[in-house]
């Protein structure tokens, strides 16, 4: 496939950030909505009168629509970007305000069209700061959109743990509610313009996936999120149930996790762009595998709160900070696919995160084990951060020196 240039000489077109900045409001409520019952689990079961499992399938169903969908969805966005992106919208406020109606049922239907909505959002990250923000700026773009996906999550867990009664919950969902169109109202606002460095199109929906796939560099990413996300989705999933037996608590594994993802959005935001600069992609997301496996390791050996604390510390950063580096070498390879190549790396992370959270689940009965398999998981990843596989040029060797031999 061809590799679009940085761009022509001259004058570069001003940046527009106001689009970036409704995808931030935009994507930070999807994720949010997708998260908001999962730290009221049992509050929620209580009023609405079910069982633990039915509300836990509020949040199960998005990974599951999202392995469906996510082709589709980059298919279409990048045919039709702006109606793609704006029906993602629409869906992710409608399926907020269907949540306050009162009864189990809304809120299953509330959360569907919500998860309907996920891929559009997800997908367009690379579509918006592609056709909005000049090369130099677009490393950034993609940084704080990538920060915003995790401070949805942030703030489920926030609101959860404000308003964790009964009663509390349909204040919680007008919140959300609140926020959600907000989100939506901000994304349709900016996207008024049509986007400055758009590319056209010119591949049909399928063959411009196969051109996609075709490419070495975006199957190894691929490949990458398959593991990294898989890892990052099943210790969130699991880590309450797999610290309890070494003594920690329920209230300390919440705020562990919250700790791992507020790490996660502060490395994100600092981290990537320095990492593009630099060229350093694949020793950087090399270094991420390892300090995850080696976290995984010491959580496997010696489970605690202090050990817990220091390497979720690292993992979040690590694991978090490397998706918008993946999501920059997607831009760039791929062009005016963005969205069809981003598809395929949230496809690869679902599906991981499917798979290894279930492993993991049939090792719950031992801790040790399941954090091993954690790591053993990520470390398949390794030969895919060489810079060949990565489609970085190798590292110059050293100039030879001229100077006279001393002595």
């Amino acid at each position: 496939m061809t590799h679009p240039a940085p761009g022509p000489a001259g004058p570069v077109p001003p940046a527009r950030w106001a689009p970036v900045v409704g995808y931030v409001l935009l994507s930070s409520a999807n994720q949010m909505l997708w998260l908001s019952f999962a730290p009221v689990t049992t509050v929620a079961a209580e009023r609405y009168g079910v069982s633990v499992a039915a509300i836990g399938w509020l949040a199960q169903i998005f990974p599951l629509m999202y392995v469906v969908l996510a082709l589709p969805a980059g298919l279409a966005l990048d045919r039709w970007f702006r109606p793609g992106l704006l029906t993602g919208a629409a869906l992710t406020a409608g399926g907020a305000l269907l949540r306050l109606g009162d009864g189990f049922e809304w809120a299953l239907a509330g959360q569907i069209v919500v998860a309907l909505a996920q891929p559009l959002v997800l997908n367009a990250l690379t579509k918006v700061v592609s056709g909005y923000l000049d090369h130099r700026r677009r490393p950034a773009g993609i940084a704080a959109g990538s920060a915003s996906l995790f401070a949805g999550m942030v703030l489920a867990l926030v609101l959860g743990a404000l308003l964790d009664t009964p009663d509390d919950l349909p204040v919680l969902l007008r919140i959300s509610a609140g926020y959600a169109v907000l989100g939506a109202a901000a994304q349709a606002l900016t996207l008024r313009h049509r986007p400055q460095h758009a590319v056209a199109v010119t591949a049909a929906g399928w063959q411009r996936l196969r051109t996609v796939w075709a490419d070495p560099v975006i199957r190894a990413v691929t490949g990458l999120g398959l593991a990294g996300f898989g890892v990052f989705v099943a210790m969130t999933t699991w880590l309450q149930a797999l610290l309890e037996p070494a003594g920690v608590s329920v209230t300390a594994a919440g705020l562990l996790l919250l700790e791992m993802v507020l790490a996660g959005i502060l490395a994100s935001a600092l981290l990537p762009p320095l990492v593009v600069r630099a060229q350093a992609a694949a020793g950087f997301l090399r270094g991420v595998i390892l300090v995850t496996a080696a976290g995984c390791l010491a959580l496997a050996l010696v489970p605690g709160t202090a050990v817990a604390a220091a390497s979720l510390l690292l993992i979040g950063a690590g694991l978090l900070s490397a998706l918008p580096v993946l999501l920059e070498i997607v831009e760039r390879r791929a062009g005016a696919s963005g969205a069809t190549a981003a598809a395929l790396l949230w496809m690869a992370g679902n599906l991981g995160g499917l798979v290894v959270a279930l492993a993991v689940q049939a090792l719950l009965g031992h801790p040790g084990w399941a954090f091993a398999c954690m790591g053993g998981a990520v470390l398949l990843a390794v030969p895919l951060t060489t810079r060949a596989r990565l489609g970085q040029a190798p590292a110059r060797p050293a100039a030879p020196s001229h100077a006279p031999p001393l002595g």
